[in-house]
């Protein structure tokens, strides 16, 4: 069975500060560093992942006063490019308007409230609203009015479009709706100690994949700030991360969780921790290291289960059986291993092995050294292993999330349009730039509707699958939440810090 109760405030195995003291390099002092969250509710309504009400609270008083990534630099490289940035039900524009300027407004005509511009667009002169054909400088200084004579009120004065508060932070273009905003420097705080070694201005943008999935933007966040749900929604991953001994920290906007990699679950069993691999892979069979239960996928969409005691069922990737005597499997290894696999997820490896935990957390960093060495050169050296090896994930309020060191993968979550109860799911990569180069031009955004499997964008390598397991959750929680007796949910007091966190922050934004 899981690990329970052991009798102490953790799990029991090594913490990730005494793991850090095997590093074979020095460790920077933001990994050293802990900072406990003082208070944040243990419960929250539900009312806010569904709630008309909710929602339009949150547009009011968080999406026109808070600062929020727009889009990244090089989306709009050239001056006159621009794109539009959407959140909720209010629409923006953000255009390049010098070398190294950039300027914000409502996407939206002063005549008869047209959006001025979908999309990205390329070498602007002017915004010029297609309706009727008035444009605006890209200062924002009203230029034209098609039969001005008939708009004795418009002028420059009264009818340019105001701006909105632009702000950076590591090549993206932040924006603030709201006119008496703090300064962003002072909104991030101390943000940069947390990415010395590789900060996001030596990064360019690789992959940019955006997902609508069929729940609130809280939900799919939140399913993206803790490692508690590894050992149900990822069961694979128990023999290789150390899921609850993961970290927690909160600091001040910021929250960061650290994930071990190259050291087994504490809930494995001992017996089955050091089971080698031997010929499969790990999209080819699997043996629960809990449950005992053996895992082989047959063909696509065809997975045999096998249960200690000698018992067998077929099942399909949705754990519908199919075959034999077991009635039940489980759902998200069934997706994961009845699944469509690409070539490189049927060459796979497995990354440890039964290697002890030094050794592989060692092979890894190695491993990864050599694969950047082309891009960073010798300075790779200095990388310590933890830098290299584990999953150090940060979430910015209220709704972007930077993996920490060389793990490119950066989230954002947004509702989609005026719905409560569905969102977008954005997954980059900001990969480093190769040294004595410029960034190369991002990657543009692929798109994949809410019905679409995210291995649908083969950019997205064997996360796709991590992120289809995630994905069973979602729509269950949505439609879960208003069954939920007293309705109110409870947050873990530790491992779920960054949601506590996070609600809190929410919490005071919308006057609570």
């Amino acid at each position: 069975m899981v690990e329970t109760l052991t009798g102490t405030k953790r799990s029991r195995g090594l913490s990730y500060q005494e793991l850090l003291e095997s590093d074979s390099k020095v460790v920077p002092a933001s990994l050293k560093k802990e900072s406990l969250l003082d208070h944040a509710p243990i419960s929250v309504g539900v009312d806010r992942y569904f709630a008309r009400e909710f929602h339009d609270l949150e547009v009011e008083k968080l999406w026109s006063r808070v600062w929020q990534l727009a889009c990244h630099e090089d989306d709009i490289p050239r001056v006159g490019d621009a794109l539009s940035y959407d959140i909720a039900s209010r629409s923006y524009i953000i255009v390049r308007t010098g070398a190294d300027e950039f300027s914000a407004y409502p996407n939206a005509c002063r005549h008869r409230g047209r959006r001025l511009i979908e999309g990205c667009k390329k070498g602007l002169g002017v915004l010029r609203c297609p309706f009727h054909g008035w444009s605006w400088h890209l200062d924002g200084k009203l230029r034209e009015v098609p039969c001005h004579w008939d708009f004795p009120g418009v002028s420059e004065a009264s009818h340019s479009l105001p701006k909105v508060s632009t702000g950076r932070w590591g090549g993206f273009v932040f924006i603030n709706p709201d006119p008496d905003a703090e300064p962003l420097e002072a909104f991030l705080g101390d943000i940069d100690e947390h990415w010395t070694t590789l900060p996001f201005e030596r990064r360019y943008k690789a992959v940019h994949v955006a997902k609508k999935l069929p729940c609130n933007w809280k939900i799919a966040q939140e399913a993206f700030m803790e490692s508690y749900h590894v050992v149900a929604t990822h069961p694979t991953l128990l023999m290789e991360m150390g899921d609850a001994n993961s970290q927690y920290d909160s600091f001040g906007t910021l929250s960061r969780a650290i994930s071990p990699q190259g050291i087994a679950s504490p809930h494995v069993g001992a017996e089955l921790a050091g089971e080698p691999h031997s010929d499969t892979t790990p999209f080819t069979a699997f043996r629960h290291p809990i449950t005992g239960d053996y895992y082989e996928r047959l063909e696509e969409d065809r997975i045999r289960l096998t249960r200690k005691d000698g018992r067998s069922g077929i099942f399909n990737s949705r754990a519908e059986p199919l075959e034999g005597e077991l009635p039940n499997a489980d759902l998200h290894i069934c997706n994961w291993f009845g699944g469509r696999l690409t070539p490189d997820m049927q060459a796979a490896k497995h990354l440890y092995g039964a290697l002890p935990v030094a050794d592989a957390r060692a092979r890894r960093a190695a491993a990864r050294r050599e694969q950047l060495r082309p891009l960073m050169g010798d300075e790779i050296d200095n990388v310590c292993d933890a830098e290299l090896v584990d999953s150090i994930y940060y979430s910015i309020f209220p709704n972007i999330s930077p993996w920490g060191c060389f793990n490119p993968i950066f989230y954002r979550f947004r509702p989609d349009g005026d719905n409560p109860e569905q969102c977008i799911h954005e997954v980059m990569f900001m990969l480093p730039v190769p040294a004595g180069q410029d960034r190369p031009p991002p990657a543009q955004i692929h798109w994949l509707d809410i019905d679409e499997d995210y291995l649908e964008a083969p950019e997205l390598g064997s996360l796709a699958k991590v992120f289809n397991q995630d994905q069973l959750n979602l729509r269950a929680v949505q439609q879960g939440l208003r069954s939920v007796p007293e309705g109110r949910i409870t947050l873990a007091e530790y491992q779920e810090t960054k949601i506590r966190h996070f609600h809190a922050s929410l919490d005071e934004w919308l006057g609570f």
